[in-house]
C-alpha cells in the first residue's frame, strides 16, 4: 500500500474549498511510518549530512527519527518565542499577516551540511524562511525533504527558484 493511500483528506478544513492532507493517519500506521522514514533515510544514506533540521511540529517527528537513523544531530526550527536560549529568526508571509521561525544561534556551525525536513510543502513560506535561517547561520542546505507536495500551490517551484533542491515522497495535484 503506497504512502499516499495512508494520508487522510479532509474536505473544507480549515475553511471551505481547502482539501486538508492529514498526515496523522500515516504516523499512526506503524507500517506507513516505517515506509516513509525508511524511504527518506535511504535517500540520504551515503550523503554528507551533519544535521537534520525539522520544522515545527510534524517536521520534529520525521526529522528526529531521520537524524537518529543517519547518526547525526537534530535541530528544531520553532515558532517565535519557543526556544530557551539566544535565537535568530526569520519572518515569512501568511495568507493574512506574517509569522516567524527561529533557531538557536549555536545550532548550526558554519559549513555544516543540513537536511531540512517537514511533513508537507504547500506555498513554501515556512520552508523558505527555515532554509534562509540555515543559510544565515553558515550552514548549507543539502536538500528540503517532505512527505507531501502540493505542487499547485507553488512551494516546490519557489524553493527551486532559489537554488534549493526539493524532494517529496508523494504529491497531491489539484490543490
Amino acid at each position: 500500500m503506497p504512502i499516499i493511500s495512508r494520508i487522510r483528506t479532509i474536505p473544507d478544513h480549515p475553511k471551505k474549498g481547502i482539501m486538508f492532507r492529514d498526515i496523522t493517519t500515516l504516523f499512526k500506521d506503524p507500517a506507513g511510518l516505517r515506509i516513509a522514514v525508511d524511504q527518506l533515510v535511504a535517500r540520504y544514506k551515503g550523503i554528507k549530512i551533519d544535521k537534520v533540521a525539522g520544522i515545527e511540529a510534524r517536521g520534529f517527528i520525521l526529522g528526529s527519527v531521520i537524524a537518529y537513523q543517519l547518526g547525526v544531530g537534530f535541530v528544531p526550527i520553532r515558532k517565535k518565542g519557543k526556544l530557551p536560549a539566544a535565537t535568530m529568526g526569520k519572518d515569512y508571509e501568511l495568507e493574512y499577516g506574517t509569522d516567524r521561525v527561529e533557531i538557536h544561534i549555536d545550532a548550526i556551525a558554519p559549513g555544516e551540511k543540513v537536511l531540512l525536513v517537514d511533513d508537507l510543502i504547500a506555498t513554501g513560506g515556512t520552508a523558505e524562511a527555515a532554509a534562509a535561517l540555515i543559510d544565515e547561520s553558515g550552514g548549507d542546505v543539502v536538500e528540503c525533504a517532505f512527505v507531501i507536495d502540493l505542487p499547485d500551490l507553488g512551494g516546490t517551484k519557489k524553493l527551486e527558484a532559489q537554488g534549493l533542491r526539493v524532494f517529496s515522497l508523494c504529491a497531491f495535484d489539484g490543490e
